[in-house]
């Protein structure tokens, strides 16, 4: 009879909520009401989507890494030379991104995650900084350090060029964030995403009752690898530049995810988490008062 109410919190948390609806409505009004700042809103997105794939690898499955941002430009320079060197087709080079992404996730993972602490970290730190340096060291190939150039990307379904205002670059990344959004809501709400919440929590319990830590723990980074891909090739392909260089103009780009990586730290269940804990404190100040 235990299992029945378990059953029904997990079905409750498949349910969409008419709040989940609020940030959309939010996006939609920002297209018509602030059509100026498109092209900079667009790159947000992106940042948004490098979040949602950060919140799965440290809010679900605890694992702590410095390293996140490789893949995000390892993306970045798929989708990039993709479109440089004759193959400028916007959504088979987002795939691309992902996939190439997730397969370093794959092999790094796999010797990263064996190990814990401070030499997780490193590890992942050391992986950033090789393929940052290999990225500025190949200059014929990724432009070095003055980056990608010539990233000449075509018009989304052969219709919808990238105009000069960023119209189509804005609504191409927002689609790509809700389907993200989707498949990670799917994703965290299922047996998967429940067992990823346990051995955050305690792993050695779950590994006593047959749940193979290491192995979910490898999916939950190669997951997250993707979709970091993904946005690093979504925003080589809206700003037909990509780069690995310190001196990077759009440096605003570093506190956007400061910010948005300090949510998920802060804040395991996002910003719905956050709105729900508000809310739960309201009415135990009206209960009390």
């Amino acid at each position: 009879m235990s299992e029945i109410p378990a059953v029904e919190a997990l079905l409750a948390r498949r349910r969409f909520r008419p709040i989940e609806a609020l940030p959309w409505v939010l996006a939609a009004a920002v297209y018509f009401l602030l059509p100026q700042y498109l092209q900079f809103g667009s790159q947000v997105i992106g940042m948004m989507l490098l979040a949602l794939s950060f919140d799965l690898l440290l809010g679900y499955a605890g694992i702590v890494t410095l390293g996140h941002a490789a893949y995000y430009g390892f993306g970045a320079y798929t989708a990039g030379l993709l479109a440089k060197y004759g193959w400028g087709e916007p959504l088979t080079g987002l795939l691309a991104a992902g996939v190439a992404a997730g397969l370093l996730g794959v092999i790094t993972g796999a010797v990263i995650l064996r190990t814990r602490g401070l030499a997780l970290l490193m590890l992942g730190m050391a992986v950033a900084l090789m393929l940052n340096e290999a990225g500025n060291h190949m200059n014929s190939i990724t432009g070095g350090a003055d980056g990608l150039q010539g990233v000449d990307v075509w018009p989304i379904f052969g219709r919808f060029d990238f105009d000069i205002y960023g119209r189509t670059a804005y609504l191409y990344s927002l689609a790509v964030l809700f389907l993200a959004w989707l498949l990670m809501r799917q994703l965290v709400n299922a047996p998967f995403g429940r067992s990823l919440t346990g051995i955050r929590q305690n792993p050695m319990r779950m590994r006593a009752i047959g749940v193979p830590v290491w192995g979910r723990q490898l999916v939950a980074f190669t997951i997250s690898t993707a979709l970091a891909g993904i946005a690093g090739g979504l925003s080589a392909e809206t700003n037909q530049f990509a780069s690995l260089s310190k001196d990077q103009p759009v440096f605003w780009v570093f506190w956007v995810g400061l910010l948005l990586i300090a949510l998920v730290l802060f804040n395991r269940g996002g910003v719905l988490g956050l709105l729900d804990l508000l809310r739960a404190r309201l009415i135990g100040r009206g209960r009390t008062g």
